[in-house]
């Protein structure tokens, strides 16, 4: 026990999380069972270090733990758990919860022997705590850390303090919003940074970005994907290639035909797939209004920019790119369908929007929310793309 203490003092000690993320003041921590879910590569770790760091600090009555440690290949988390309170323990936070065998049925054990001990868990996006874990549905509070916003990633780039905005701020008042945030900095002139690649917090280390972001998704297919959902190694290349090539064609409706014939597989084995890889924030699935999985997608996108510039960067079209930023931002509060020939979105189920490149001439349709480009400042239903950046 004494090793993971001093392990957890060590990178407590050098944690130093770059931006604050704002799900640290979203989470309610008095639930004694907390599950943060999210794609590989968004600070998982970090996040559950910065926590220990700004609420404890050194005390040992909180311990992080990580289930790469060989030692629970023959140990369980209910008996360490037992052995942490018994030492004064209250907080066990627990990184990559899905790497040990039986781990929903043991967090239930804990949770039911050990009311006086709280557990903070890190998992996958792939993980299905409320709709398939039966052991916990009912006693865990489910959170999902995603990549930076753009407003993160800027306040990350300056050492600003800007904000977020809700969508009804943008819609009612976004020419006062944006002078505010023009007399600190021209978000514009930042844009394309962020949508080459500033979704995963990795683009700080010192590495190739775009090598480190493929890495990190061979990870979301290879481990995520196929241990998650108990899938055999064997047919990981066919996962892999309807990716690549759900990536190459672009945002449209799949051919689900056509892919089943091209990887050699069945329609019902090629929507499964594009499932998963919807769990894995690899992608987006956009659905005609009144539709949902297990239906065919209208459309199916990059679940960020970042994928796009990493997977295919000679066929990244810049309207697919505003489509692909809008949409993101948009998902983590706000539903996104398929818009009909005058928009390219219908948000919330009653509000269509057209992305616009600049350039493009607008004929302006008052039921319609621009949101254009290059802009730096709107007017009435035009609103700059940069602004629903700010949304979380």
């Amino acid at each position: 026990m004494e090793a993971f203490y001093r392990t957890h003092a060590y990178l407590v000690e050098h944690t130093n999380a770059p931006v604050r993320r704002a799900l640290m003041d979203e989470i309610d921590w008095n639930d004694r069972l907390i599950g943060i879910k999210g794609t590989r590569g968004v600070g998982k770790t970090t996040f559950l270090l910065q926590y220990a760091k700004e609420k404890f600090g050194t005390d040992r009555s909180c311990l992080f733990i990580n289930m790469n440690n060989f030692y629970f290949s023959d140990h369980s988390i209910v008996d360490f758990a037992r052995e942490f309170q018994r030492r004064g323990g209250r907080v066990l936070l627990i990184d990559q919860v899905f790497k040990h065998p039986g781990w929903s049925k043991e967090l239930r054990m804990c949770y039911d022997e050990l009311p006086n001990l709280k557990i903070v868990f890190t998992g996958s996006s792939v993980m299905r705590l409320k709709e398939e874990n039966t052991e916990l549905r009912d006693i865990v509070k489910s959170y999902n850390l995603r990549g930076f916003s753009f407003r993160e990633y800027l306040n990350l780039r300056t050492g600003l303090n800007l904000p977020p905005f809700t969508l009804e701020e943008i819609l009612s008042n976004h020419e006062s919003l944006a002078r505010k945030v023009l007399q600190k900095i021209r978000p514009v002139e930042y844009l394309q940074e962020y949508l080459h690649h500033g979704f995963y917090p990795f683009f700080l280390e010192k590495r190739n970005f775009n090598e480190n972001l493929l890495k990190t998704m061979n990870m979301m297919v290879e481990v995520d994907i196929l241990l998650i959902k108990q899938i055999e190694l064997k047919y990981l290349s066919k996962i892999k290639k309807l990716l690549y090539k759900l990536a190459v064609d672009g945002p449209q409706a799949p051919n689900v035909s056509q892919l089943a014939t091209d990887i050699q597989t069945s329609r019902a084995t090629v929507m499964n797939y594009i499932k998963y890889l919807t769990d894995a924030r690899l992608i987006n699935m956009i659905f005609p209004l009144g539709e949902e999985f297990p239906k065919k997608p209208a459309k199916i996108m990059m679940h960020n920019s970042n994928l796009m510039y990493a997977i295919y960067p000679v066929k990244v079209d810049t309207q697919d790119v505003l489509e692909t930023f809008f949409a993101n931002s948009l998902w983590k509060d706000h539903k996104v369908n398929r818009g009909d020939k005058n928009s390219s979105f219908i948000v919330d189920e009653l509000m269509p929007f057209k992305i616009c490149v600049e350039g493009v001439k607008i004929k302006n349709n008052p039921e319609v929310t621009y949101a254009l480009h290059k802009a730096e400042i709107g007017r009435g239903n035009q609103i700059p793309l940069w602004m629903f950046g700010f949304l979380y």
